[in-house]
């Protein structure tokens, strides 16, 4: 069991590094947490630094997620004897737990989102790819980032579901894992869905950045 609890420390401790306030402070000298929506996550990077810091965190957290899945669960192996999905799911997961609430940040973090997709990328990746094409052409309609972010996520159990129903062996556990997703999303989306509801949602500018 130390090896397992190992596993879900070093996850959770990759998952807490808190790219964009790193990157914030880093390059604008600001607290990105006094900007825009408040947000430690890359969408409010994209907000106030522009789309290429905002890419650029993205993508590192994406890694976040990515690196425990396909890496850090060898170190379960070792403690209990349980099939590698299970392994990779709950390392994934402790990996989004620490991006939304850092331990490196007073437990203020991003929503999960890009962390969650690194994770995918390692289980699921074509889930990922219809995920994101969902996400790109929500937001280039919409310009909400929020809402391409929570349609996007609702996307994945579809995609899970529709390419193994006629599988010979269908992964129950990622079609759960692939259930919990849009739920964690939709959970730390809630300020946000509340925000479109009332048409305060701020939506997203595609020219240059002004700051």
């Amino acid at each position: 069991m130390l090896s397992l609890s190992l596993m879900v420390l070093l996850s959770y401790l990759v998952g807490s590094i808190p790219t964009s306030i790193i990157a914030s402070k880093l390059l604008k000298g600001i607290d990105i947490r006094e900007h825009g929506s408040g947000n430690a996550g890359a969408t409010n990077v994209f907000r106030v630094m522009g789309w290429k810091i905002g890419l650029a965190v993205l993508i590192i957290d994406m890694t976040k997620g990515y690196i425990p899945t396909v890496l850090f669960y060898k170190l379960g192996m070792k403690g209990v004897d349980w099939a590698v999905i299970n392994l990779q799911i709950l390392s994934g997961i402790s990996a989004i737990f620490g991006h939304i609430w850092t331990v490196f940040a007073g437990f203020r973090g991003g929503k999960g989102v890009g962390t969650g997709a690194g994770m995918l990328v390692g289980l699921a990746p074509f889930a990922v790819l219809v995920g994101i094409i969902v996400f790109v052409a929500v937001v280039a309609i919409s310009r909400f980032v929020s809402l391409g972010s929570i349609t996007a996520s609702l996307s994945v159990p579809i995609t899970v579901f529709l390419r193994n129903q006629s599988a010979d062996i269908f992964p129950v556990q990622l079609f759960i894992l692939s259930l919990f997703v849009p739920a964690l999303i939709i959970y730390t989306h809630r300020k946000n869905i509340q925000r479109l509801l009332k048409g305060e949602e701020s939506k997203i500018q595609f020219g240059k950045n002004k700051q």
